[in-house]
């Protein structure tokens, strides 16, 4: 199988990035939410919201 260089060198640097926190995973991550919206870009929330309604139990057996 072919070695991909690209690939190759995203691992190097993931793994470059973890041994600075030990590869403590949740340091990762704590890390990484520190870093968001830095660039101006929008933070999109990691929990979407409910799901609306509409109607109820009764219409969506009429439906059916």
């Amino acid at each position: 199988m072919a070695t991909d260089t690209i690939i190759d060198e995203i691992h190097k640097i993931r793994e470059k990035y973890a041994k600075r926190f030990n590869n403590d995973l949740k340091a990762i991550c704590n890390d990484a939410r520190s870093k968001q919206g830095h660039d101006g870009r929008e933070v999109v929330p990691a929990h979407p919201k409910p799901a609306q309604v509409i109607g109820t139990s009764a219409d969506i057996q009429k439906s059916a």
